[in-house]
């Protein structure tokens, strides 16, 4: 850890259930989360100096397209303090908490909220799904998705292996992904299920989690269709949900009678990505922004005990596994196939079970992967414990920019 940064910790971490809440509103959701992240730190909403509010769609689902934090908050009783909108696709939640983190470690306050809400769920499913498509450049659809087709060249789907039903735009990006992978490394579509059957096995331990069910290899592979090689238990399912951190200094934290749950932000790092070559996997956004992390942190791959990584479909870990350092470009799919992923392996992924079955509110996705983080470094995860677990990373992507993610969010959490 470099000494020129005062350290940052989270004093309370809090989430809901992730699911299907047609009764509840976006203030419910965010009610719920901030209130068990206050109760966790020992706080209360007086002892908020500055909230930084994640959310990504309510603007298309619901019309409230401007000042969404003051208006969920204000009903808790947050008043006269800064609070700020972030949105940034699906990594909207660590960029808040990354900008409460840098709020606190800059002086300009002890103690900040980051919190990410979303309510995704609506009757009309053309408009659901229709959210996603705001999330690349859309003055460019066409060359955006020749790009993407360019990258699978070469792989020809089966017949019948694409839904008749409407799906997530990203569901298409991720197969051009998962495509390209098979392509250059040999990557098989059942190393890609092997990953969705771990997550879903790792999700029956956690009781926040949208998708408790187990599968094996084989019925993940003989599930529906969304589009080559992904089958729906291999995609993030359409989530409600949401998840508050509270970072605070070193000097509040002392005031803490909770202070020895805390834990220590050792890194925190956003990117956005640059112009490469599909082929140039050493340069991918999430690359760069791994090893500026691991830098801060003072820590390498090898000294993680368990991560997070954003698994929007099952392919989306196996690259993420890579440009992590847990093993070398091409070897994600072997790595999990062989269990090293799974909890009890040698780098436990996902043990919330991921946002294939935990499920994926976008805007509070990031933050709920730290919400796993917490736990497992305290050692409160239950049957889905990491033994010992010390070190923590989370890796959270958003949108689409060419051939990557436009955002890349990397956190490392210590004891």
């Amino acid at each position: 850890m470099s000494h020129a940064q005062p350290p940052v910790y989270i004093a309370g971490i809090g989430m809901t259930p992730t699911g299907k809440f047609l009764d509840k509103s976006i203030k419910q959701l965010t009610a719920d989360a901030v209130h068990a992240a206050l109760a966790d730190a020992g706080l209360t909403v007086a002892d908020i100096e500055s909230a930084f509010f994640s959310n990504a769609t309510q603007g298309a689902l619901e019309g409230q397209t401007m000042v969404r934090g003051q208006i969920a908050l204000r009903t808790m009783g947050f008043e006269a303090i800064p609070i700020f909108n972030v949105e940034n696709a699906c990594a909207s939640a660590s960029s808040a908490f990354h900008l409460a983190v840098q709020y606190v470690r800059s002086g300009a306050g002890e103690i900040a909220l980051a919190v990410g809400a979303e309510k995704m769920f609506c009757t009309d499913k053309a408009k659901m799904f229709g959210v996603f498509d705001g999330a690349w450049d859309v003055s460019t659809v066409e060359q955006n998705k020749s790009t993407l087709l360019q990258m699978g060249h070469g792989v020809v789907p089966p017949e019948g292996s694409t839904s008749k039903a409407p799906y997530s735009l990203f569901m298409d990006i991720y197969a051009a992904f998962g495509r390209f992978h098979m392509r250059e490394f040999g990557t098989t579509q059942r190393q890609i299920a092997a990953v969705s059957a771990k997550n879903h096995g790792h999700s029956v331990h956690n009781p926040l989690a949208q998708y408790r069910n187990a599968y094996t290899i084989d019925e993940v592979l003989a599930a529906p269709p969304i589009t080559y090689p992904l089958t729906l238990p291999m995609c993030a399912p359409v989530s409600d949900g949401a998840a508050a951190a509270i970072v605070c200094s070193e000097a509040a934290l002392a005031r803490l009678a909770q202070r020895q749950r805390a834990i220590r932000v050792l890194a925190s790092v956003v990117a956005t990505g640059t112009n490469r070559r599909p082929e140039d996997v050493g340069q991918h956004i999430t690359v760069h922004a791994a090893k500026k992390a691991y830098e801060m942190a003072g820590v390498g791959p090898k000294d993680i005990s368990v991560a997070e990584v954003h698994d929007a479909t099952a392919i989306g870990e196996i690259i993420q596994s890579e440009n992590l350092g847990f093993c070398a470009f091409g070897e994600g799919g072997p790595l999990a196939e062989r269990g090293a992923t799974t909890l009890g392996g040698r780098i436990p992924i996902n043990t919330s079970g991921g946002l294939e079955s935990k499920g994926h509110p976008i805007g509070a996705t990031g933050i709920g992967q730290l919400h796993e983080l917490v736990q497992q470094l305290r050692g409160e995860a239950g049957a889905r414990q990491v033994q010992g677990a010390r070190l923590a990373i989370a890796e959270n992507g958003g949108g689409l920019y060419g051939i990557e993610e436009a955002v890349a969010a990397i956190t490392i959490l210590g004891r």
